[in-house]
């Protein structure tokens, strides 16, 4: 994106931290970008459905570029374990460290949470494979690793949503000693999501 899609979505940003997602309407973020209405609606047909989507998946890219960045200070020989506890420690953290998800989450929990969890989580998981199957490519068979994804995606924001006494998944060691048995279970090479044969189909 670039230009005015760039300005629309950061005037979606700004008015949603100002009163709310649920409240921002179309000449909200007309009046907040200084673009006019039918600009907003040729770069996003649909309206506010559509723009609201374009905002949630620029927010979710800008998350995952952050995260995947931080595994250039590995060397090269890291393994599996070792790029999914960098991924997912980082990823606790940034969320932590979000002051603009926080301001969502004191304004409208229900909102957010619907976000993360049940309308939201198709669209985090089609960003973070796009994002995370090209670096476990050299680790993981190219078939398990939107079962990883999966998994690592559902642990990261149960764990941020409500935090444990036990684990902290922002803590590198804490993160390694937690994941390690999800991990080897999904990368076991006799791991199987095929059923097993019937025997009466056998002649």
């Amino acid at each position: 994106m670039g230009g005015h899609e760039d300005q629309i979505l950061d005037a979606v940003r700004d008015c949603v931290e100002r009163w709310g997602p649920a409240k921002v309407t179309v000449d909200d973020v007309v009046a907040a970008s200084g673009v006019s209405r039918a600009t907003l609606y040729r770069l996003f047909p649909g309206g506010r459905d559509v723009l609201f989507e374009a905002y949630r998946v620029r927010e979710l890219n800008e998350f995952f570029d952050t995260i995947t960045a931080s595994l250039d200070q590995m060397d090269d020989s890291a393994d599996v374990e070792d790029v999914v506890v960098q991924l997912v420690s980082t990823a606790t953290r940034e969320l932590r460290a979000d002051d603009h998800l926080a301001l969502l989450l004191a304004a409208e929990p229900g909102e957010v949470l619907t976000q993360l969890t049940v309308d939201g989580l198709p669209r985090i998981l089609r960003v973070a494979n796009s994002y995370i199957a090209p670096v476990l490519e050299p680790h993981l068979a190219i078939e398990r690793a939107p079962l990883l994804i999966d998994l690592l995606v559902r642990i990261t924001i149960s764990y941020f949503l409500a935090p444990s006494d036990h684990v902290d998944l922002g803590d590198t060691e804490s993160a390694r000693a937690f994941l390690r048995p999800g991990i080897a279970a999904v990368t076991s090479s006799t791991t199987s999501t095929s059923p097993s044969p019937d025997p009466r189909s056998q002649t």
